[in-house]
C-alpha cells in the first residue's frame, strides 16, 4: 500500500502524515510507536476532508507522539574501549580488555572483562558483548514474562501462551511490541535497565494482548497488575536516556 506524505498546520506546529487510499469505509488516523502519523483513507475520500479531520485530532496526536517519544532508545553510541561503562540491569560496568588467543567474556564485580586476540578492534569488542547480552536477554526475558503473566487476572484471555516463543531484537523506536498475532518482541537494550523497567515494558505490551489501544481500559488493566507503572516507566526512560 502506497503512502502518500502530506501535512496540515497546527498552530505554531506543523503534523506530518503518511496517507494511505484503499477499499474501506471511513477514515482511520493511527499513531505508531515510531511517532509517524498514518491516515488510512477510502479511495473516493476528499483531501481536503481527509486534512480537516487530521487537523481537527491534531491535539490527539500530538498527545500520542509525546506518549510514544519517552520509549524512543536514545543511549548514545558507545567506543568500546577499556574503561568505557556499560549497562547491564540497571548498574554500569566498565570494560576491561585483555589480550588472550581465544576470545571471551566474563562479568567480576564492577568489570565486563572481554578477552580477545585484538581488542584494540572496537568491532571485536562490541561482538562479543553483544552475543553476551543476547544470551542474557534470552534467560532473564523469558524469567520475567512468566512471572508478569502470572500477574494478569484473565489470564486464559490473553492470546499469547506461556510456551510460545519470546522474540528478542535491537530495536530503533520502541523497547516492545505485541503483535495480534500473539508475537511478543521486546528490544534487546531493555537487558540494560532495571528489573522493575523491564517488567513495566512486558506488562506494558501484555495489556495490548487484550486492549490494542492506550483507552482508559488499558490503563486500567495496566495499573491493576502494576500499580506502581508510573513509576518504572519514568525509571526507564532516565536510565536509558
Amino acid at each position: 500500500m502506497k503512502n502518500i506524505p502530506h501535512q496540515v498546520e497546527y498552530g505554531q506546529s506543523v503534523i506530518n502524515f503518511s496517507l494511505q487510499f484503499s477499499d474501506r469505509k471511513t477514515v482511520a488516523i493511527s499513531v505508531h510507536p515510531d511517532c509517524q502519523v498514518i491516515v488510512a483513507a477510502p479511495n473516493e475520500a476528499d483531501l481536503s476532508k481527509v486534512q480537516e479531520l487530521v487537523h481537527k485530532r491534531a491535539r490527539w496526536i500530538q498527545k500520542q507522539q509525546q506518549y510514544f517519544q519517552q520509549f524512543l532508545p536514545r543511549t548514545p553510541a558507545k567506543s568500546y574501549v577499556s574503561g568505557e561503562t556499560h549497562l547491564y540491569l540497571g548498574r554500569q560496568y566498565r570494560i576491561k580488555l585483555v589480550t588472550a588467543d581465544k576470545p571471551s567474556f566474563k562479568l567480576s564485580g564492577g568489570h565486563l572483562i572481554i578477552h580477545h586476540s585484538n581488542p584494540s578492534l572496537s568491532s571485536n569488542v562490541e561482538g562479543i558483548l553483544y552475543s553476551w547480552y543476547r544470551e542474557r536477554a534470552e534467560q532473564k526475558f523469558r524469567e520475567r514474562f512468566k512471572l508478569c503473566l502470572s500477574k494478569f487476572p484473565s489470564k486464559p484471555s490473553i492470546v499469547m501462551p506461556e510456551e510460545q516463543e519470546l522474540h528478542i531484537r535491537k530495536m530503533k523506536s520502541r523497547w516492545g511490541s505485541y503483535a495480534p498475532s500473539g508475537r511478543l518482541t521486546l528490544n534487546l537494550e531493555l537487558i540494560k535497565a532495571p528489573i522493575e523497567c523491564i517488567d513495566y515494558v512486558i506488562a506494558h505490551e501484555l495489556c495490548h494482548a487484550i486492549y490494542p489501544h492506550h483507552g482508559p481500559k488499558f490503563y486500567r488493566l495496566l495499573e491493576t497488575v502494576m500499580p506502581d507503572y508510573s513509576t518504572r516507566k519514568a525509571k526507564l526512560e532516565l536510565v536509558l536516556s
